[in-house]
């Protein structure tokens, strides 16, 4: 992580306090589609109607709101694929901040428009996430600005985490949650989160059959084979 502070239950209730107004507080509602589909109640947390798309607001928003304002003087810098660099981007705006955007070249057409929409600058390179990323220590020697890392950050995971509190508020009889995993923010937040309001709640991991890296990191699966996948915002 980026520095020392510890991700806890408080430190996503500050993230709560800190982003609310700025990002929507979106339902969790039963899905009869699913449950018929899997034989038990599910239900369907609605991080789409953000208005970039994506729960990657929060973390997001939540680590601009931490900066020093000679911090914010020099911008922002962020490697993201679309979803990420959408929700820096759109915030960044909001409040005055310049940001820069490393993306893959692979990324999708319609992210790297909405992204330079939003005013940021766009930087294309290499065709995975680590190709880009591997931009970032000239341009942050160059530029100073500040990293905004899509999910090493605990800024960033205790802004993530504020979806576990919502759900467990709607929904409070929730005894799985099912999380996308692609860096490992979103279901870092969650779990901290989701653990410490029910210490019985199970928390599952779920990830792309062509993208398993966490399942591989964690000795429950073999590499996947990687290509191209609808899944892309957990292609990493």
């Amino acid at each position: 992580m980026t520095s020392d502070m510890v991700v806890d239950l408080e430190s996503v209730r500050a993230a709560r306090a800190a982003i609310a107004g700025q990002v929507i507080e979106t339902p969790c509602l039963p899905s009869r589609t699913l449950s018929a589909l899997v034989g038990a109640d599910v239900a369907l947390k609605f991080e789409n109607l953000q208005f970039t798309a994506s729960f990657k607001e929060r973390g997001a928003l939540n680590r601009l709101l931490s900066l020093t304002e000679a911090e914010r003087e020099k911008g922002v810098v962020a490697v993201s694929a679309g979803n990420h660099a959408q929700g820096v981007a759109y915030h960044a705006l909001r409040l005055g901040i310049r940001a820069t955007i490393i993306m893959p070249a692979t990324a999708p057409a319609v992210k790297v428009g909405r992204v330079r929409a939003f005013g940021a600058d766009v930087i294309l390179h290499g065709e995975t996430f680590a190709d880009a990323a591997a931009l970032l220590p000239a341009f942050i020697a160059e530029h100073g600005a500040t990293l905004i890392h899509p999910f090493d950050d605990p800024q960033v995971i205790s802004g993530q985490g504020t979806v576990a509190l919502e759900m467990l508020e709607a929904m409070p009889d929730l005894e799985v949650l099912a999380v996308p995993v692609g860096g490992g923010g979103l279901i870092s937040g969650i779990a901290v989160a989701a653990k410490a309001l029910k210490p019985s709640i199970r928390v599952i991991g779920v990830q792309s059959e062509r993208f398993r890296g966490m399942a591989e990191g964690l000795g429950k699966s073999g590499p996947g084979e990687g290509g191209a996948s609808i899944a892309e915002g957990i292609a990493v």
